[in-house]
């Protein structure tokens, strides 16, 4: 494998502390701005209330950079909003209708209840992780998509997580069994030979056959769609600290493989990697920005020696990039998100060119990951190596 084509700089933790610092202060600045309000995307750099949403996924991520600021800081004032808002969460572990209950609820709850131990807020991780297991089809061996019955989405293997923990902590062998089923049936149909992902796999509901691939975001069907291949790489190696199935390590380390051999110099992708040049071809900070903090569990996951070389210096190479004037809103006046140059949804242009959720957040914790404020695969809570 070549190693990645730049070097992360000696005096990155600084940078990583300031850009922590300025993401703290834009969440302070939202929730005094537009109180109790959860965004997803910015338009022309201010967050866009009333968007469309196309489903509603993302209040785990404003709340969960909530709890991450609260854990560095140590204030009163976070815990209390971090709560706040997450109990404004706490009525959708009961939400049938996506398939992202990973996503808001392992990003506030399980911090809270880590914080706290209290027992109620384990429930409702629970309860969301049940919840999200009822999109099981048994034909197919999937958890269905938001989209359609016969729908599977990558996005799916960041969420899956949650049935995981929730049949650990309930002691329910039928809950891991779904999940172990959905992981299989998403690396056999949506994981290809090379590493690369689809965004959507279609099936046959009278059958449960798989039938094609099939995408919403990315540029086509057999495309490399960027964040996708994040969500692949992030998902797996979650997985595998719950599974240590060889299997869902060895996907997640082909998905980082495929990645970086992608990436350009500064490993800040496309929205699409086979996105052709010219005006159409832009980059999503977003996707990065998962990758740094899938990267940096798996660095500690892999028995590779070289691999885990790789994986720790492609994460540090991605958050210097991102802490750089151009990813980095700092220098941009009245910009509201952390992150520029992020993309949602590309064909229906949503987002596009913008700060996205998601985005401030995977950026956030992977600044805390490598800062030794937040624990992560393979390295303990106050670790750093910077």
């Amino acid at each position: 494998m070549d190693e990645p084509r730049a070097a992360a700089p000696d005096d990155l933790r600084p940078r990583l502390e300031a850009a922590f610092d300025f993401a703290a202060e834009q969440v302070r600045a939202t929730t005094e701005r537009t109180p109790d309000f959860f965004p997803t995307y910015t338009v022309g750099g201010r967050w866009k209330r009333g968007a469309e949403l196309w489903t509603d996924w993302c209040g785990g991520f404003h709340a969960g950079m909530m709890w991450l600021i609260a854990e560095r800081t140590g204030e009163r004032r976070w815990y209390e909003l971090a709560q706040h808002y997450s109990q404004l969460l706490e009525h959708r572990q009961h939400d049938r209708n996506v398939h992202d209950l990973g996503f808001i609820f392992l990003n506030t709850y399980r911090p809270w209840y880590g914080a706290t131990g209290e027992s109620r807020l384990n429930d409702v991780l629970v309860n969301a992780g049940r919840t999200l297991a009822l999109r099981f089809n048994p034909k197919g061996r999937y958890l269905r998509s938001f989209v359609a019955p016969e729908s599977l989405f990558i996005d799916i293997m960041m969420n899956v997580p949650i049935i995981f923990y929730a049949a650990r902590e309930a002691g329910d062998p039928g809950l891991r069994a779904i999940a172990e089923s959905h992981c299989r049936t998403t690396e056999r149909t949506l994981v290809r030979p090379d590493g690369g992902t689809a965004h959507e796999g279609i099936f046959d509901l009278d059958t449960g056959e798989f039938v094609r691939q099939s995408t919403h975001q990315g540029l086509r069907a057999d495309s490399d769609w960027s964040r996708g291949l994040a969500w692949s790489l992030y998902g797996f190696g979650t997985v595998y600290t719950y599974t240590q199935n060889p299997a869902d390590l060895a996907v997640a380390e082909r998905n980082a493989d495929h990645f970086l051999a992608r990436c350009p110099v500064g490993l800040i992708p496309p929205w699409d990697f086979d996105a052709p040049d010219g005006p159409h071809r832009i980059d999503d900070s977003s996707a990065a920005a998962i990758a740094a903090s899938g990267l940096w569990d798996l660095s500690g996951l892999t028995a590779d020696a070289s691999r885990a070389r790789r994986y720790r210096l492609a994460s540090l190479i991605i958050l210097d990039s991102l802490c750089s004037e151009q990813y980095l809103a700092r220098g941009t006046p009245g910009w509201e998100g952390v992150l520029k140059h992020g993309v949602y949804h590309f064909h229906k242009q949503l987002g596009v060119d913008e700060s996205v959720m998601w985005g401030d957040f995977f950026f956030l914790e992977a600044v805390a990951k490598v800062l030794g404020l937040r624990p992560c695969a393979g390295v303990p809570a106050g670790t750093s190596v910077l």
